[in-house]
């Protein structure tokens, strides 16, 4: 009887066991989730130099000052190239809203213009500045725009990840699908593949650096290949400064246009 006993303890435990494992399995909404809600402070502000590298392995570099603050339900970012001559004083500027549905305000000043310019909807598709990221890249997807399905975990250069695929809810939309690859215990986005209308594999975005400061995961050396294009954009952030009271007037348009 105290066999019998022990062997239903025994089974009951590994019941519980396997239940808890069950619950504590994270669908692909929440991974993506916490990959966007990640803390990074309340405000941020950095060096930033973006190579973009042509098939033939010529280069263009631009030096960028970026600025960004968080204000709970929506962030505000901005950016300023300090060179080359070509591009200087060019500054744009982006507004996420952590409200489903809504879609990101931006725009872009260009001083041969002289004038603001706000990024319609159907500009979102296009390049930014010769670079391999749309301006849609540049702002936030919110989660609740794209269908998440955990695929998978694996190892991605000694990192433990969940890669989860996500389809866009919008009909039309520029990219059919995405796969991510998100590091376990960081909620980083170590790899991000992007598909076209078509369901071909467009261009892929891979994290070569990041780093802790001040408490936060920082990511610091990322680079966007357009395979189909055989065209790629290096970032590459320096100076990083976190948490220094950046003053809201920094997110405007007259800022814009007066520069740095």
């Amino acid at each position: 009887m105290k066999l019998v006993k022990i062997l239903l303890m025994t089974m009951l435990v590994t019941v519980i066991g396997f239940e808890s494992q069950a619950q504590e399995k994270l669908t692909g909404q929440q991974i993506i989730e916490n990959v966007y809600y990640r803390e990074t402070g309340n405000d941020a502000t950095s060096d930033l130099t973006m190579t973009l590298i042509n098939s033939r392995g010529s280069e263009r570099v631009r030096e960028i000052k970026q600025f960004s603050k968080d204000y709970g339900k929506e962030e505000k970012s901005i950016m300023f190239f300090l060179s080359p001559a070509d591009v200087r004083n060019t500054s744009f500027m982006n507004w996420s809203y952590d409200q489903a549905g809504r879609d990101d305000d931006q725009w872009i000043y260009l001083p041969a213009l002289k004038k603001v310019k706000r990024i319609s909807s159907d500009s979102k598709s296009d390049y930014f500045m010769g670079s391999d990221f749309t301006y849609d890249d540049l702002g936030d997807r919110h989660p609740s725009e794209d269908t998440h399905k955990l695929l998978r975990e694996e190892k991605l250069n000694g990192e433990d990840c969940y890669v989860v695929e996500s389809i866009p809810k919008e009909k039309g939309y520029m990219y059919s699908r995405t796969v991510t690859w998100v590091i376990k215990d960081k909620w980083i986005g170590m790899k991000k593949e992007f598909y076209d209308e078509d369901g071909d594999h467009l261009k892929t975005l891979s994290v070569e650096k990041y780093d802790k400061i001040d408490g936060y995961w920082v990511i610091l050396h990322s680079e966007m290949h357009n395979v189909q294009k055989d065209h790629r954009t290096i970032m590459n952030l320096k100076n990083v400064q976190i948490n220094i009271g950046i003053d809201d007037g920094m997110f405007t348009e007259r800022m814009m246009k007066r520069g740095l």
